[in-house]
């Protein structure tokens, strides 16, 4: 039998955190080392998976079903065929991974966390066990309730740990949000399911299964924005996105990190893997209206957060923009849009992880967020300066970094959208013929970001001038 790599990875944290939650009240640092060595173990396997399937790329016109690897199928629930059935391609090994380093960044970063640390590091666990989870699920119910175990710890944490001022509003309406978008995605699972024996195929929750049916296309029409929205609310898609900044800034930084880092690619990955992927024809007839809605995304998301003084919510509302590019790229239905997309979700993971950790850093000092009230951190805190920057670059699109590696293809792919045949009219107007002005609008975005980040930097590490508040932080 060959070593289970992805039951490991994604299954070790929810023994960690049984075992955490068992130790007696007085053993808090033993819950800190379990879940440093469980998100370690967690790192070296997931490397050693990322390793192994870019060792051994598939053929790039195999079926997605041919391009899994590392897969474990057993038996789950037999009387409706739901199986435990965990794999990965190239994108998921990729996010595995990035899961694997933001969690382990996560635990770093709130070592120093006293209170309740037994039940912190128990729920954190499980949050990155239903990330991981949902990455490796090759079965659409074993997918769904990994989704739910990533949401749930998040209402807990948030509001047992979180910003005092706003972290019940904030956990609640995170909750709501995404509890209804995953209770529309489901419905719509439980069609597809019922509607596979009209296809000749026993029912099933096995989506190499679902990835072969050709469904018709006016179920494809119908069901697709249902089950594409029901996720897309997770990857901060306008207009049901205003949880995201609430949630960012009231989640502890551990959980910011894992939020904005990871959580918020689990909700684009799935509405591609069970919306884009299983139902391509849906997904063309409605391209121009999620086009529609990923531009707002960018440009909404960038000018928002060019208004921003707090900066969490100044973070918060950048990955509601950057998210939306990489929802635009999948919408494209181009491989170079796909490939923009995947890029841009493992660049922004990095890019946000590492924000948010710098704000956390200066919280803990200065116990403020506001632009207002700092300046002149470059003299008190050297050390980060550097990340802060780099993320910046990165934010801003720079040539040579992953943001601009990511955001040009996805440009190409909506300029090449417009070659679709199968795009619909709308009121006499053939929405291709738009999408390259859509592309030059959406690049507006990355000016925006330079902007806000360029201010940010400027005001809050490189001016030596008083803050608005009379307060100069340097002095720590």
């Amino acid at each position: 039998m060959d070593f289970p790599f992805l039951s490991v990875i994604a299954l070790s944290p929810i023994v960690a955190a049984v075992i955490i939650l068992m130790m007696p009240k007085e053993r808090g640092e033993n819950s800190r080392m379990l879940a440093l060595a469980t998100m370690i173990l967690g790192l070296i396997l997931s490397l050693y998976v990322y390793i192994a399937y870019y060792q051994n790329l598939p053929d790039a016109q195999a079926r997605w079903a041919d391009t899994l690897m590392f897969l474990e199928e057993y038996q789950w629930i037999p009387a409706i065929n739901i199986g435990y059935i965990v794999g990965v391609d190239g994108l998921s090994a990729t996010l595995v991974l990035l899961t694997s380093i933001v969690g382990l960044g996560g635990v770093l970063i709130s070592w120093s966390i006293e209170d309740r640390p037994r039940e912190f590091f128990a729920f954190f666990m499980l949050l990155v066990a239903g990330v991981h989870g949902v990455f490796v699920a090759v079965d659409a119910f074993l997918l769904f309730f990994f989704y739910e175990l990533a949401v749930l710890p998040m209402y807990v944490m948030i509001v047992i740990w979180g910003w005092k001022e706003r972290r019940e509003y904030a956990a609640m309406k995170l909750t709501l949000y995404l509890l209804i978008g995953s209770f529309i995605s489901f419905i719509a699972f439980l069609v597809l399911y019922f509607n596979l024996p009209a296809a000749g195929v026993e029912p099933t929750f096995d989506l190499r299964v679902w990835s072969e049916v050709n469904f018709p296309f006016d179920m494809q029409r119908i069901w697709f924005m249902p089950l594409f929205l029901g996720f897309a609310i997770l990857a901060g898609l306008f207009p049901f996105h205003n949880w995201s900044p609430d949630g960012h800034v009231a989640a502890p930084t551990a959980v910011s990190m894992i939020h904005a880092g990871v959580l918020m690619k689990l909700g684009a990955y799935a509405s591609m893997r069970v919306g884009i992927q299983i139902l391509p024809e849906g997904t063309i007839y409605w391209m121009p209206f999620v086009i529609l809605l990923t531009l707002i995304n960018v440009l909404y998301g960038s000018f928002i957060a060019m208004r921003q003084r707090d900066m969490k919510y100044l973070i918060g509302y950048s990955s509601v923009s950057h998210m939306g590019l990489v929802s635009m790229g999948f919408a494209t239905m181009t491989l170079v849009g796909f490939t923009g997309a995947g890029i841009q979700m493992v660049s922004h993971g990095v890019m946000t992880a590492l924000f948010f950790s710098v704000v956390g850093m200066i919280y803990d000092r200065a116990h403020t967020r506001s632009m207002d009230d700092l300046s002149g951190m470059r003299q008190a805190l050297p050390w980060l300066v550097v990340p802060f920057i780099i993320g910046g670059l990165v934010s801003m699109g720079m040539p040579g970094l992953s943001g601009f590696i990511a955001e040009f293809p996805i440009f190409m792919g909506v300029w090449q959208g417009s070659s679709l045949p199968a795009t619909p009219a709308f009121l006499n107007l053939v929405p291709a013929n738009y999408y390259q002005i859509v592309a030059v609008l959406s690049i507006l975005g990355v000016i925006i970001t330079a902007a806000y980040i360029l201010r940010a930097v400027n005001t809050v590490f490189l001016a030596n001038t008083i803050a608005k508040n009379g307060t100069i932080c340097a002095r720590f």
